[in-house]
């Protein structure tokens, strides 16, 4: 078989591996790589910086629970003017438990949505739905945060006041804090519905790249279609599925907007004791403390306790991301969508 040329393939002679013009690519693409990764770096130690003066005047018991959150951000705000004798104080175990427990619950219930919902819109839909169902998905990712914050205040929340919080229950808890519909659940609802579009584009794309001749194979030995896709196409996306986890687990804790508007602007830890009710309990995560803050962020040390709320966010956000990759590597030999 007569060897390939540069001519006879198509390929011009001035585009070899020696060439000069790619090696100034090369450069240039690895120095933008490493100028974001210098970036993120130069971000998080910068915050850590102005964060640690709250860091360091709490000890571990910043992280803890004690007292009334909102009290001492309103003591740390009313701080005098010398800086002998800044206030720091803080517990803040209520907000950190909120972003927890509220970003937590949306990861889960989005991540079992998008996984039926893209077996649907890829191996059941009939193709007229589907040309319908992606591009409103891929608009639903698009829709401002704010504009779900109008609609959880003027829909969502009344609804969940009028219908599902009940005379006893707001007794039951009046000494305590005043159920309105601002709460819990109506940030969930609301968050959920915010991070499922991007979930459901990557696993749509991850489902469509599964080789066909898998799903044949399966098929061919006599399963129907659903155990298939279940048993094939699912367990060969497994690394995508983790990897939309991990970007709506960072797009849920830093969400501000619409949190601030619906979870109930209230330092309170809900607690799962209280069963059911505490769904229905108003709560504050972090990132909307920072935006209910920044006001006060002129005050040295109200300042440094909010760069300490964005540090906790960011450092959150990388601990996932590399959690992410790490299953995502131990998934990979499994079948495709790791990288």
């Amino acid at each position: 078989m007569p060897s390939l040329t540069l001519e006879a393939t198509g390929i011009p002679e001035e585009v070899e591996a020696g060439d000069p013009t790619n090696r100034r690519v090369e450069l240039m693409l690895g120095a933008l790589a490493s100028a974001v990764l210098l970036f993120i770096a130069g971000m998080i130690i910068f915050t850590l910086i102005k964060a640690w003066p709250s860091f360091a005047n709490n000890g571990l018991a910043w992280f803890g629970a004690g007292g009334n959150v909102d009290q001492q951000l309103s003591d740390i705000f009313n701080s005098p003017a010398d800086p002998a004798d800044y206030v720091y104080e803080l517990r803040a175990w209520p907000l950190i438990w909120s972003t927890i427990l509220i970003s937590g619950l949306s990861v889960v219930f989005a991540t079992f949505i998008a996984v039926f919902s893209s077996i649907f819109i890829v191996h059941f839909a009939p193709t007229a739905l589907q040309k319908l169902i992606e591009p409103v998905v891929k608009y639903l990712a698009a829709v401002p945060s704010v504009v779900y914050g109008l609609i959880g205040i003027l829909v969502i929340v009344p609804w969940i006041n009028n219908n599902l919080i009940t005379e006893q229950m707001r007794a039951s808890v009046a000494y305590v804090i005043q159920l309105d519909g601002s709460s819990v659940m109506a940030a969930t609802m609301i968050l959920t519905v915010m991070i499922l579009p991007i979930m459901i584009a990557l696993i749509v794309d991850s489902l469509r790249a599964v080789p066909l001749n898998w799903r044949e194979g399966a098929l061919a030995l006599g399963v129907n279609k659903w155990r298939a896709v279940r048993t094939v196409s699912v367990r060969a996306i497994r690394p995508a599925i983790v990897a939309a986890a991990v970007l709506a687990t960072a797009r849920a804790l830093g969400e501000a907007i619409m949190l601030a508007m619906v979870a109930g602007s209230i330092g309170f830890a809900p607690n799962p004791f209280d069963g059911i009710l505490f769904l229905f309990e108003p709560s504050r995560p972090l990132a909307p403390s920072i935006l209910d803050g920044e006001e006060g962020l002129s005050v040295v040390p109200f300042g440094e306790t909010m760069y300490a709320f964005g540090f906790i966010l960011i450092v959150s956000c990388v601990f996932f991301s590399f959690s992410g990759w790490a299953i995502r590597q131990s998934l990979s030999r499994y079948g495709i969508g790791a990288r």
